[in-house]
């Protein structure tokens, strides 16, 4: 909930040091490609859960015994398991799609769950009473989206620092996108009344534990690298990085913001992660430069994502306006 009076210096800094922290996570990912993505997105969460579990800890001592009997229900559980298996798929995917094509297309083609969520609606309203039908904005934005997807596939079979753009990595990530909707719907349905640490330690390490037969069933890795290969020396340092930068700072950062800051100024900048993650991987990992229609394309599919987040946030915020109104007494 947002805090009334202006909002305080630091959180703008944490804003965007959290954005930047979860546009890190491509290039450390692509760094470290010798291990194979269902492995090395398994230890990923690993490594992100042990850091979660003093903070969980820590918050269940202050929470109350009536938050405590409702997380422990049978309805709370399946919704965390859900969550914890979409998360799984949702890295699975994106990992795997880091290398199979440029790491501008995978984050750009990642972070298009908002057309996801549009096309969700479209498809579930007839049936669902409790969905909507899409607000005429966030149609003009999912086609504006779907225009500049399109013109970035033009660069499909070019290099790009070492990674040829293919449609295969494309959809890889892509589908990353669809499986993050189910961890962001569960996760908004549980955190009106699950505190952050409580929910996000659970449903990380489902999400690292479902990762590791996945792996052994169609990687080698396991054999190689060990189940929990990011103790060696050699990849520690890169996967504690994910785990503090791009996990605790990234996401714990933008859940700390949303306290202070509309989440329609979060959920815009978090959009900017494919321009943010493809610096960061150019300046510190020598991912190489776009191509031409991959700026092009890009900049359109960012522009329309941006268009369907502002209409949808406010469209919830307009909602909650009158349903206020309806609930205030009458004088």
């Amino acid at each position: 909930m947002n805090q009334n009076g202006p909002v305080p210096t630091w959180v703008w800094g944490l804003l965007v040091a959290a954005v930047c922290g979860v546009s890190s996570a491509g290039a450390l990912f692509q760094h470290v490609e010798e291990i194979p993505p269902l492995l090395r997105a398994s230890w990923r969460l690993q490594l992100t859960s042990i850091v979660l579990a003093p903070l969980a800890l820590y918050q269940w001592k202050g929470t109350p015994d009536d938050i405590k009997s409702m997380y422990w229900s049978k309805r709370s559980w399946v919704l965390i398991s859900a969550s914890g298996l979409a998360l799984a798929a949702h890295f699975g995917a994106w990992v795997a799609s880091l290398d199979e094509t440029s790491l501008t297309h995978s984050l750009l083609f990642v972070t298009a769950h908002p057309l996801v969520i549009v096309l969700g609606m479209i498809a579930l309203a007839s049936f669902h009473p409790k969905v909507r039908l899409p607000h005429r904005n966030e149609i003009y934005g999912a086609i504006i989206c779907f225009l500049g997807a399109g013109i970035t596939l033009l660069d499909t079979g070019q290099s790009q620092g070492g990674q040829t753009v293919t449609f295969y990595g494309d959809g890889l990530a892509f589908l990353g996108a669809v499986f993050v909707v189910g961890y962001i719907v569960v996760g908004r349905v549980l955190r009106n009344w699950m505190p952050i640490f409580l929910y996000a330690f659970p449903v990380t390490l489902i999400g690292a534990i479902v990762l590791l037969p996945c792996s052994l069933m169609i990687e080698s890795g396991i054999a190689e690298f060990g189940a929990f290969g990011w103790t060696s020396s050699k990849f520690f340092i890169w996967f504690l990085l994910l785990a503090l930068i791009a996990g605790l700072l990234g996401h714990t950062g933008l859940n700390t913001c949303l306290r202070y800051i509309s989440p329609l100024v979060v959920s815009t900048a978090v959009t900017f992660e494919p321009v943010l993650g493809s610096l960061i991987g150019w300046l510190f990992f020598d991912t190489g430069i776009p191509g031409r229609w991959t700026w092009i394309g890009g900049l359109i599919l960012m522009t329309g994502l941006i268009l369907v987040v502002y209409t949808s946030e406010s469209v919830a915020l307009e909602k909650a306006n009158n349903e206020s109104n309806e609930a205030a007494p009458s004088v």
